[in-house]
């Protein structure tokens, strides 16, 4: 599996929760002792706990047969993990097919190149 597929689920599902911290959604930044807020902040470990893995392809190819059986179970597990979030927004209009793919069937063929987006807002200058 190609660790842009990792990527791109992480950023898909990402950018779901993220406007879900903001006060104008009545969050206190996810750090509220209410069930919503630690729901939300268990949601987003889960999240990034599960892409995490992604460090582990490329360490794949030069693993002995038996450490690669361990990398491919964990790549696995994972990608189902973020792909039962993000099946959640199905319906959005960022859902890519690829987030529906078991992770065998995107061992099949390379990582298609992502599409441009909108750029990045630029990052806050420190005062």
């Amino acid at each position: 599996m190609d660790v842009q597929h990792f990527e791109r689920i992480t950023a898909f599902i990402e950018a779901r929760l993220t406007p879900l911290f903001d006060a104008e959604t009545g969050s206190e930044y996810g750090f509220g002792m209410d069930d919503t807020s630690r729901a939300l902040r268990a949601l987003r470990n889960a999240v990034l706990e599960a892409s995490a893995v992604k460090g582990l392809l490329a360490k794949r190819e030069s693993a002995e047969p038996a450490m690669r059986r361990v990398i491919d179970q964990s790549v696995e597990h994972n990608w189902d993990v973020l792909r039962g979030i993000a099946r959640q927004w199905e319906d959005h209009a960022d859902f890519r097919r690829e987030f529906k793919r078991h992770a065998w069937e995107l061992d099949a063929a390379p990582a298609p190149a992502a599409a441009p987006g909108p750029a990045a807002p630029p990052a806050p200058a420190e005062g």
